[in-house]
């Protein structure tokens, strides 16, 4: 049989450094960066700081940016909206003639399985006869 003993390692009792007492632990109190913080009440907003950094950019850059972007957002206003009424004029002509074609389709399926039906009735009528 196996005889298990526990071995205590000696780093865990040996005591640490550090301070000795216990006022020299004092985590309740706020420290002098969250007083600073607290202080603070910026005077410039998100976009104040945003617009400041305009100054980073060459005028001559930002002018090509600017209709750079301005191009590609027509083109996609100009595309989503011919796209849109184009999806408009497909789905409406898809109910429009879809609809009818359908209902028409499934009736002359009817009337072909129902001349079946007659026919199966008299092919098994002149059986019997």
């Amino acid at each position: 049989m196996v005889k298990l003993e526990e071995v205590i390692d000696e780093e865990f009792t040996r005591s640490q450094p550090g301070p000795d007492a216990e006022d020299d632990w004092d985590t309740d109190s706020d420290s002098e960066i969250s007083d600073s913080e607290s202080d603070f009440i910026p005077d410039e907003t998100l976009a104040d700081r945003i617009s400041a950094l305009q100054d980073i950019i060459p005028p001559q850059q930002r002018k090509f940016l600017s209709s750079t972007l301005s191009t590609a957002t027509s083109w996609l206003q100009t595309g989503i909206r011919y796209g849109g009424k184009t999806l408009w004029v497909v789905s409406t002509s898809a109910l429009l003639l879809g609809v009818p074609w359908a209902l028409a389709f499934a009736e002359e399926q009817q009337m072909q399985e129902m001349e079946r039906e007659m026919r199966a009735q008299q092919g098994a009528n002149e059986v019997r006869d």
